[in-house]
């Protein structure tokens, strides 16, 4: 009998669920966004503040402009967060609990996204990285996607939705990282579109160079005019030209002293070793006439002035 009750006590244990929790301070105050509160969450070393909407934190009272005892709760498929404290005239401050929800770490781990302990699970609840999301984010098929890189895109906004929009207008957005850096660096559908309409689109790593350089759809679409499409000029070329300094403009001053349409290679040779319409004048003037820009170009590396 002794043996049956010690066995039921048993699985009665391994059925029992003995979530770790964690407790930390927090502090609020006035957000300039209308009908949200700034909230930071602090446990051991960690940080955590954003703007919340007042009917996410559960409970919180802030009609009462007075100092008064507050309590909040902040309900996620992560976890949930037990707050108390007090607040009044737009500030307010406490201690909180989180406990994590088992189940949540067993879905992710199932999910391929590894082991998730306390003190991560508070940081996905507090971000609202749901169920939902990560399973939506893995069956988009991203190559290398890590729990960290789910919530990189949750911060970002490289959520489903966008992933689906990048690819419908042409990238490829199949890496993990590249996504994340398409929202980091405002790779927008449009800006993907706008290399399709043209003929063809960059590789993933390209349009997000060509983002991080300022090869906004309209600046490209001036040199369009100029002759110099995005047919005959390759996306590394566009990314030299911005790197280097070939404007519009620049081609525009080159072609008045007498070069027309120079080749891309060319004007990024001319930008980078400084042979500006300024220095051709200056050539020219000094009665040195039909020179190719190549010969342009050496007498600059030269020290030909």
């Amino acid at each position: 009998m002794k043996a049956i009750s010690l066995f039921l006590i048993g699985l009665l244990l391994a059925g029992a669920s003995f979530a770790e929790t964690i407790t930390g301070s927090w502090t609020l105050r006035a957000s300039d966004m209308p009908g949200k509160v700034q909230v930071m969450f602090v446990h051991d070393r960690s940080n955590h503040s954003s703007d919340w909407r007042i009917e996410d934190l559960k409970g919180l009272d802030l009609a009462n402009t007075s100092r008064h005892d507050v309590k909040f709760t902040i309900d996620r498929d992560a976890g949930r967060l037990d707050a108390e404290g007090s607040a009044g005239g737009g500030t307010g401050a406490g201690g909180f609990t989180f406990t994590p929800n088992d189940n949540y770490a067993a879905e992710m781990r199932r999910l391929g996204l590894g082991e998730f302990k306390p003190d991560r699970q508070i940081t996905f609840a507090l971000l609202d990285v749901s169920l939902a999301y990560a399973r939506d984010m893995m069956g988009l098929g991203l190559n290398g996607l890590t729990a960290d890189q789910l919530l990189a895109t949750r911060i970002h906004g490289a959520d489903p939705a966008y992933v689906k929009a990048v690819r419908a207008a042409g990238a490829k957005a199949s890496e993990a990282d590249n996504v994340i850096a398409f929202r980091i660096h405002k790779v927008t559908p449009e800006f993907v579109q706008s290399f399709r309409s043209a003929g063809k689109v960059p590789e993933d790593s390209q349009l997000i160079a060509l983002a991080i350089h300022g090869a906004t759809p309209d600046w490209v679409a001036r040199l369009d005019k100029l002759g110099y499409s995005r047919n005959s000029v390759s996306a590394d070329q566009l990314i030299a030209f911005r790197i280097h300094g070939v404007t519009p403009e620049f081609i525009e001053a080159v072609e008045k002293q007498g070069y027309s349409h120079p080749d891309p290679d060319q004007l990024i040779a001319m930008s980078i070793h400084k042979v500006t319409p300024d220095y051709i004048a200056s050539v020219k003037a000094k009665g040195v006439k039909d020179l190719s820009l190549n010969q342009l170009v050496a007498m600059r590396i030269h020290g030909i002035d």
